[in-house]
């Protein structure tokens, strides 16, 4: 790898704008290029700086990667595009890091074999905060299995789908898809809520996006943890463990925690 981690990031959504504002200040990274699906029509690069944004219409991947290589992809796009570049980052070991909530059981099934050849972290929220509510509420549930669980989600009017986030803790928590309440409203980018209800007591977890730049910070977060793992398949929160933990993970790089 050279001094500093060459990233190519894919997906130009209002989150990947964000993503981008992160990865092109840390002097750790040199971010590369952007890659979006559509063209605009005029030369362009991200706003107060050099980095080039790219059509895949334009400019098919193979083409991209030859032409501007990285050690490290970055995916805030869609669900079927890994299948479009899954290939190179096998073939070249390039790292991913994998932030797509609505992963089919195939999908899911092929990014954990690119596993198999490069370093890959894959979840369905990649900020620091909700990964700490999910194991927080995790421990709280096993301690008290008793407790009545119920899960809010809030976000953006223009979010259609159930949060993936929110499905995820469900899973976790070991409770019915149907005690996830969601609500769309403006002015919210991002809201998740746990709570526990107990005799005489209530315990609420609550993670709030400020800003989506909290997603940049937490793809830096992973990056800089993948640096130093064995090639394998990795959640977010077998990174978080990793780097709170004096114990090393499995050889093997098998996940812990299933996405």
């Amino acid at each position: 790898m050279s001094p500093k981690t060459r990233i190519g990031l894919i997906g130009y959504g209002k989150t990947g704008r964000a993503v981008a504002n992160i990865f092109s200040t840390d002097p750790r990274f040199e971010l590369r290029w952007i890659a979006r699906r559509t063209a605009s029509g005029v030369a362009q690069t991200h706003p107060d700086t050099a980095v080039p944004i790219i059509s895949i219409e334009q400019q098919p991947f193979e083409e991209l990667f030859n032409r501007h290589p990285v050690d490290a992809v970055v995916d805030f796009s869609l669900p079927e595009t890994v299948h479009s570049y899954g290939e190179i980052v096998r073939k070249r070991r390039i790292i991913l890091v994998s932030a797509i909530s609505a992963y089919s059981k195939s999908d899911l099934a092929y990014i954990r074999n690119l596993g198999e050849y490069t370093r890959v972290m894959c979840s369905p929220n990649i900020t620091l905060g909700i990964n700490f509510l999910m194991t927080a509420a995790n421990l709280l549930r096993k301690v008290a299995p008793f407790a009545d669980v119920e899960i809010l989600e809030q976000h953006f009017k223009e979010k259609p789908e159930v949060s993936g986030t929110a499905l995820k803790i469900a899973e976790k928590l070991g409770v019915e898809d149907d005690q996830v309440t969601s609500l769309r409203l403006g002015g919210i980018i991002g809201e998740h809520e746990v709570i526990f209800g107990f005799p005489h007591q209530t315990v609420r977890l609550i993670h709030s996006s400020i800003r989506r730049e909290a997603f940049g910070t937490g793809a830096a977060f992973a990056l800089s943890q993948l640096a130093s793992c064995d090639i394998g398949f990795y959640t977010f929160e077998d990174l978080l463990l990793r780097a709170t933990s004096h114990n090393e993970l499995p050889k093997s790089g098998i996940s812990r925690a299933t996405i």
